[in-house]
């Protein structure tokens, strides 16, 4: 496969380097992305420089990760207005580990073949460098006048931004240089990838290479993905969508996917599946004719919650689904985990009674209209129940003197109300 070409038809080329194209079809070549170890989870935004990397072996190449633990101190002014807060090594090396585990589900670093993924922290060879050896060996190679054209340095000192911009972030692109002159003579690497906003960064890099006199380096950056409607895409107003299930369940990982406009599905099922181009065209194609059954993005959300994840991730994902669309069972709504159960009801009105009398047993009618306020009156609920409109974890309840024990709770804590077909009450029992 044609490196260049495969991430051309997928639409994850911004800018390459003259000559890249060339030095992948001469030789099996190192490339590298940088990521920064803000935390001990990459979320969906790192996706789009994984899945370059993931082509990039699948192409034959060798993957290299550099973990920015020196340029994550110092903060990229990159498209960003505020500097970051500092890192100390323990945290850095925590942060460095999860992201080592997630990134082994989507490349090899444990097999023997020559082109293993290797990872590596900048912050291993940039502690030791003092100052004077730095502006000595570096800083005398490239210019203010080459460093102050970079359009990541011009905004910050155009008045486009509030804060001006300080000397340390001035030096990132000469410390991200110093990572890719490093990594060349090293590593051999020749090539370094990442994010449109990085070419500034990058194409140092490559400059430091020549001028230093080391040799030739090339570089190559995707577009910054946006969604349909302009907004920042991985992004939802609780936040960042993460990789660890923690952070982000794998059902509302799933529903992310699941939930894309087809216009973003189009375009997302490219960067973020290894599908084929015939597989794209031809689910495209069934898209068209018969829109409302979702297959571009069924199959979107389908294939990243397992490689993020895992199959079993995603038929639980799938599962938990059917319990508030389709016709899920008790059995299935006592299988899922609690931050899965509040995902799947986030929203939906909470009650909170006291666990103790539960423990006792406590009448239907008593607990959903005197304990908590499910309905505005007994005379409501009996007759809600003897239309067989009331069910409780996903059981008809027949009976108006059913009484609700502690066995009855999900997960030891949770009662599942619905009236009629839409409307769910989640009772919290503490």
């Amino acid at each position: 496969m044609n490196f260049v070409e495969e991430l051309r038809w997928r639409g994850m080329i911004h800018d390459v380097m003259p000559g890249t194209e060339e030095q992948l079809e001469k030789e099996l070549t190192s490339a590298y992305v940088g990521i920064d170890p803000t935390a001990d989870s990459l979320h969906i935004g790192h996706l789009v420089s994984v899945m370059m990397l993931k082509h990039f072996q699948v192409c034959g190449h060798k993957p290299i990760v550099l973990v920015g633990g020196a340029t994550g101190m110092i903060g990229d002014p990159s498209g960003k207005s505020d500097e970051r807060n500092l890192l100390n090594e323990e945290q850095l090396r925590k942060n460095q580990d999860g992201i080592k585990k997630q990134l082994s589900n989507f490349l090899d670093f444990d097999s023997d073949a020559e082109n293993a993924a290797e990872m590596v922290n900048n912050y291993d060879w940039m502690k030791e460098y003092s100052f004077l050896e730095f502006i000595r060996d570096i800083g005398k190679h490239i210019t203010v006048n080459y460093m102050m054209a970079k359009d990541s340095v011009k905004k910050r000192l155009d008045g486009s931004y509030k804060t001006g911009l300080s000397f340390t972030e001035f030096t990132y692109q000469l410390v991200q240089g110093t990572d890719f002159l490093h990594l060349y003579n090293e590593k051999n690497c020749k090539l370094q990838m990442g994010g449109s906003d990085q070419w500034g960064n990058i194409t140092t890099g490559t400059e430091l290479i020549r001028r230093t006199g080391s040799g030739e380096a090339f570089a190559l950056t995707c577009p910054l993905i946006k969604k349909a409607d302009g907004k920042k895409f991985g992004k939802t107003e609780s936040g960042n969508i993460w990789l660890d299930p923690v952070r982000t369940s794998p059902y509302a990982f799933y529903q992310f996917w699941l939930n894309t406009s087809d216009e973003d599905a189009e375009k997302y099922i490219k960067i973020f599946t290894l599908l084929s181009k015939d597989e794209i065209e031809t689910l495209i194609e069934e898209h068209k004719e018969a829109p409302h059954r979702r297959a571009l993005q069924q199959r979107l959300a389908k294939e990243v919650t397992i490689m993020v994840h895992s199959e079993e991730a995603y038929e639980a994902a799938v599962e938990a689904s059917q319990i508030l669309f389709g016709k899920a069972t008790t059995e299935a709504l006592r299988k899922i985990d609690e931050q899965t159960l509040l995902a799947v009801f986030e929203g939906v009105p909470q009650f909170t009674v006291e666990k103790s009398l539960l423990s006792e047993g406590v009448n239907i009618v008593d607990l959903l209209a005197e304990h908590a306020t499910v309905f505005p009156s007994k005379g409501e609920l009996r007759r809600t129940i003897k239309g067989g409109g009331l069910s409780v974890n996903k059981e008809k309840v027949a009976d108006a003197e059913k009484l609700i024990q502690s066995a009855d709770l999900l997960n030891d804590k949770y009662l599942l109300v619905q009236k009629g077909k839409k409307n769910y009450f989640l009772i919290i029992a503490q």
